[in-house]
């Protein structure tokens, strides 16, 4: 046998040497759950080591994870009941909690890169991404509630805002607004291919943000569905987006890959709440190697062309070296 592809396996040395995907901090953008009140930290129950932090607590984290290699942030708010209404108008009311989190955060790490969730669905009190009239998600009437939401963040000192509602026209609508006011060079990361998917409860829970009625299938991409993602994708690069995100990751690196080859923007691939309570519980089970699967869901999703990574893991990935 002249050709042996055995020999470049037979060393750790040669392995790392031929080695075709490289994972690294850069890569990993930490998602973090905010509540209002001081000095609280609660444990999402149904995602083992991750916790809602008041801003106080927040910052500590911050500071934690950026001593750890972390650099980019995405934020996401735990809003009170009482204070969400059919308009989603704590979302760009001054003051919020979600506006001073980004606020502080870029006050004391102006070094970091926050990223922040363009959505109805936390303050809404139809637990919807868009505007609800007589049972329908309304499209055109949400968008210009999604740019107000978009102006405040960037206002508040937010780098990167990521609509995630999936309404179309979404993109060049906020991106219009926020050049128009003086902000053309906050970016855009767009969730181009979010599907309906089984694997967002635990995030739910820890936002409290399950739909009061129905589902999202309206707007959320139908899971059987892969060519549609490029229309999607498509759609988003003409509208001004700087990023194209895949979510879930993990059940849809073909879509990952699929973008990847097909247009010249970033990547970025969210690894789930739930692909992330999978490999806890079983790890807590004694079921699978956490480490060795932890590693191998990440690579996978970077082999498959994702630049930028959401996941739950980053921390804790560092923390223990396990890059």
């Amino acid at each position: 046998m002249l050709i042996r592809p055995r020999r470049n396996r037979k060393s750790s040395v040669i392995r790392d040497m031929v080695q075709e995907t490289q994972l690294s901090a850069a890569n990993f953008i930490f998602p973090l759950f905010i509540i209002d009140g001081n000095n609280l930290q609660t444990e999402v129950a149904s995602m083992p080591g991750i916790y809602r932090y008041s801003i106080d607590r927040l910052l500590h984290e911050v500071e934690t994870c950026m001593n750890l290699g972390l650099r980019a942030f995405d934020l996401f708010p735990n809003i009170d009941e009482s204070r969400k209404d059919k308009y989603a108008t704590e979302s760009y009311r001054e003051g919020s909690l979600y506006l001073r989190a980004i606020s502080e955060v870029k006050r004391h790490f102006p070094e970091a890169c926050i990223i922040t969730d363009v959505a109805m669905d936390p303050y809404s009190s139809d637990g919807h991404d868009g505007l609800v009239e007589k049972g329908e998600i309304l499209n055109d009437e949400t968008l210009a509630i999604l740019a107000k939401m978009a102006l405040a963040h960037a206002q508040a000192g937010a780098d990167i805002v990521a609509p995630s509602d999936m309404m179309d026209g979404r993109i060049g609508y906020i991106r219009n607004v926020l050049d128009e006011n003086g902000f053309a060079n906050v970016s855009l990361m767009s969730y181009t291919a979010k599907y309906a998917s089984a694997f967002y409860g635990p995030f739910r829970d820890a936002l409290n943000s399950a739909p009061k009625h129905g589902d999202k299938k309206t707007y959320q991409m139908n899971p059987a569905n892969q060519r549609e993602a490029l229309i999607e994708a498509e759609l988003d690069t003409q509208e001004g987006a700087d990023f194209l995100m895949v979510k879930p990751a993990l059940a849809y690196l073909d879509i990952i890959k699929l973008l990847k080859d097909n247009f010249d923007l970033p990547i970025a691939a969210y690894n789930v709440s739930g692909e992330y309570a999978m490999i806890k519980a079983s790890a807590r089970n004694g079921w699978l190697d956490e480490q060795r699967a932890t590693m191998e869901v990440l690579t996978g999703i970077r082999r498959a062309g994702a630049t930028a990574i959401l996941t739950y893991h980053a921390k804790e990935v560092l923390a223990k070296k396990w890059l």
